[in-house]
């Protein structure tokens, strides 16, 4: 998601809209009233990424943080519905040309060489939410270290060393892939990737963490950089129900690489022999190769 909004960087707010709905709201913060007064006019400076939020870092040093939750979804474009749109942020004077990964130093005919065109710059950015779990806070530096500082959400999973992933789980009595999902432990590991990343791995998602030795811990650290940033570059996975959209209203396509996440029954793509098994753990689905990920 932050990349498809990365193009808002060098916006000017120019207003908030909060869409009328009858719908379960969402959890804004400050109230509205307030929440507007304080980032109209206010320039987004950087685009970031917290786990799976979305930070909007302004020019005042507030950051508007969009928690998407299990069902929101960010566009610049139009979503799949008006009737579960939550919140408009209507931009002007927006650079657009940062999506492309270069610096605005680059001269313009490396990024034309490079097939690199920046994307039209963005007018709005929307949060649509089906079922209304989503949180949108604008917060001081004081309090983001207060409630996303390192005593509340743990590092980023993509940047998280192979020595700390393992001191911080290794002690653990509980199943690694309910450990995986833990976001105080670690961020940016959700369901799906940690059924992939476990697979990959090699490793029974039931398994212990205290029981993991230290090639285990080695390769799991591994995969899980390998299947985030794979993620990363197809850009999310759009399942059957078709929900989940990347910003600009098209599907992610990391689905096609699935090993094992909704293929319960159909063989295994690693040792062609046996089916994958579907289990529920702390209430989430997993899937597994019983052959592959011996217990």
């Amino acid at each position: 998601m932050r990349r498809g909004v990365a193009a808002s960087a060098g916006a000017v707010i120019a207003r908030i809209v909060r869409p009328p709905t009858r719908l379960q709201a969402i959890e804004i913060s400050p109230p509205l009233a307030l929440f507007r007064r304080r980032v109209v006019g206010r320039t987004i400076n950087r685009v970031g990424r917290l786990g799976k939020r979305i930070l909007l870092e302004l020019d005042s040093g507030d950051r508007i943080v969009i928690e998407p939750r299990m069902t929101g979804l960010i566009f610049l474009a139009d979503p799949p519905d008006r009737k579960h749109l939550r919140l408009i942020i209507e931009l002007k004077g927006c650079a657009g040309a940062r999506s492309t990964g270069f610096s605005r130093s680059v001269p313009d005919q490396i990024r034309l060489k490079a097939g690199l065109r920046a994307p039209p710059a963005p007018q709005q950015i929307l949060f649509w939410d089906q079922r209304g779990l989503g949180v949108v806070r604008l917060v001081s530096p004081e309090e983001f270290e207060q409630i996303y500082g390192p005593k509340k959400i743990g590092p980023d999973a993509l940047s998280i060393t192979a020595a700390e992933f393992r001191e911080r789980l290794r002690g653990s009595r509980r199943a690694i892939k309910v450990a995986l999902l833990d976001q105080k432990i670690m961020a940016g590991v959700g369901n799906l990737y940690a059924s992939e990343i476990l697979h990959r791995a090699g490793i029974h998602p039931a398994m212990p963490c205290c029981r993991l030795r230290g090639r285990q811990w080695l390769r799991l650290h591994a995969e899980m950089l390998c299947v985030l940033q794979e993620a990363i570059e197809h850009q999310g996975s759009t399942l059957r129900d078709g929900t989940y959209r990347i910003a600009r209203d098209a599907p992610g396509s990391f689905q096609f690489r699935h090993r094992v996440y909704q293929r319960h029954g159909q063989a295994c793509f690693a040792c062609g022999r046996t089916e994958i098994v579907r289990i529920v753990q702390a209430q989430r689905s997993t899937f597994y190769c019983p052959r592959c990920q011996r217990k």
